[in-house]
């Protein structure tokens, strides 16, 4: 849940009024459609609860994603996540950002669905993966919560 915190900082913020018992008051929210969580099945699923506590109002979407066994090579079988592509900020979910492989193929296969705004978040990344991801995907951030060597 902690990541999530930096991860919405730079989020662009809208002003809404919030009536009170008090008073009507004036507070910001996060701009556009409700934020979008994109666990890479299944591993990924363990991220959602975290993030939804602090962003409860986000929506869920899965993507799912193996390794073919003998070419290594990533293989889509699911793929479902909220409509409003164009308008809504996609975190993408995966705790072990390794190889880039399934993070590179996840956030290529957003981006063919018309999202414009995606970020990925993982626990634990590795160089090389996170090379990858940057080289195929440079205007996605990659927000890791410890690298490796």
């Amino acid at each position: 849940m902690l990541m999530a915190y930096e991860v919405t900082k730079d989020l662009a913020l809208e002003p809404f009024d919030v009536e009170t018992p008090l008073e009507r008051m004036r507070g910001v929210r996060v701009a556009g459609k409700k934020l979008a969580l994109v666990p890479i099945l299944r591993a990924g699923l363990g991220m959602v609860e975290g993030i939804a506590q602090l962003i409860p109002s986000a929506r869920v979407g899965h993507i799912g994603i193996y390794r073919e066994h003998d070419t290594l090579e990533p293989v889509d079988y699911y793929f479902k996540i909220p409509s409003g592509e164009d308008a809504r900020d996609f975190f993408v979910l995966d705790p072990m950002l390794a190889t880039g492989g399934s993070a590179v193929d996840a956030v290529s296969a957003l981006k063919h669905a018309g999202a414009q705004r995606v970020h990925f978040l993982c626990l634990v990344a590795a160089p090389s993966g996170v090379r990858d991801m940057l080289e195929a995907h440079p205007d996605v951030p990659v927000y890791a919560a410890f690298g490796t060597r």
